[in-house]
């Protein structure tokens, strides 16, 4: 064997020696213990605010609804945020295009509906255009979701997850971004101070509700008892997501036909209802089948105190 390559081996042993002893040595990666989070009787959240932020009519519908009704019925004040104006969309579901006047209008009745279904007490628009808010300022959004959080008080926020993974929409992450810097910088006095001339104060986001295609799941929240309100939250997105009034549509082509479907029934809501349960709810199920619930929905969780603290925590630790 050459010199240099009876020394190339060597070290590379070495080396491969040195990385084993270390990977036996270092601590295993860190596994997220999942909580079930069920219903709690009464109104524990009285007094507080919970904003829910989503990019488009259908976002918060498909992934949230269900909790975010929850939280409202447990005392929470709701509040709706939608980023887009779903100007890309269609105006009547039927996956036609209309015009964009009518795209607007149509996901903005929608919008509203879905805030009324959930029980909030106002919705905002903030009708950046849709799919293009990569072309936005990041510190615009941000700042007006920080407007947002001082003055509705918010405490609890949800929305898509910043560090969510296969997101391909430039609306989901961009407005994931600038909520998730909003809610740290809302709560501290050197940012947009302008606001404070206004009577706006600091306003501290205590928990996060985040939410993704493929989420880091640290939190599971058991919808059964809010599971009607999300069916109706999915069938006001009449103009965009799956669900809509796609099974009163289904039925009157299968009647066309002379057909029909048991599952749709004799009315078009009963359709709606019914086609949003088997198969606009499929990994609803599914997932609270894991959990031992009946529905349940998926949350990268963020709880009060584990972020965006200034002082090192084992001073309050020693301090006590």
């Amino acid at each position: 064997m050459l010199r240099r390559n009876f020394c190339s081996s060597l070290m590379a042993a070495g080396v491969i020696g040195r990385l084993a002893r270390a990977e036996q040595q270092a601590p295993p990666p860190a596994v997220h213990e999942v909580v079930l989070e069920r219903s709690i009787a009464g109104q524990p959240h009285q007094g507080k605010a919970l904003l829910a932020v989503q990019a488009h009519s259908d976002d918060i519908p498909l992934f949230a609804s269900g909790t975010v009704a929850k939280l409202i019925e447990e005392g929470y004040t709701g509040y709706l945020v939608r980023a887009t104006n779903d100007d890309m969309g269609d105006a009547v579901g039927l996956g036609t295009p209309g015009t964009i006047g009518e795209n607007v209008l149509g996901n903005q009745r929608d919008n509203a509906e879905v805030a009324r279904v959930l029980g909030c007490k106002q919705h905002f628009d903030l009708n950046y255009n849709n799919h293009r808010m990569g072309d936005v300022s990041l510190n615009e959004v941000i700042g007006r979701l920080i407007f947002l959080i001082r003055l509705l008080k918010a405490d609890t926020v949800v929305g898509w997850d910043p560090w969510g993974h296969d997101e391909e929409n430039p609306d989901h992450y961009t407005i994931a971004r600038a909520l998730e810097a909003a809610c740290w910088m809302a709560g501290r006095a050197h940012d947009f101070p302008e606001h404070f001339a206004a009577g706006l104060q600091p306003r501290e986001v205590q928990d996060k509700y985040y939410f993704a295609r493929r989420p880091e799941v640290t939190r599971v929240v058991d919808i059964s008892k809010q599971i009607d309100k999300k069916v109706d939250a999915i069938r006001a997105n009449v103009a965009k997501g799956p669900g809509g009034h796609s099974g009163s549509r289904l039925r009157a082509e299968l009647a066309a036909r002379h057909q029909r479907l048991p599952l749709l029934g004799d009315d078009d809501l009963t359709a709606d209802r019914n086609y949003i349960r088997e198969f606009s709810l499929t990994h609803n199920r599914e997932l609270g089948r894991q959990y031992g619930v009946e529905y349940a929905e998926a949350f990268h969780y963020i709880a009060p105190g584990a972020s965006g603290a200034d002082r090192d925590p084992r001073v309050d630790e020693y301090i006590r």
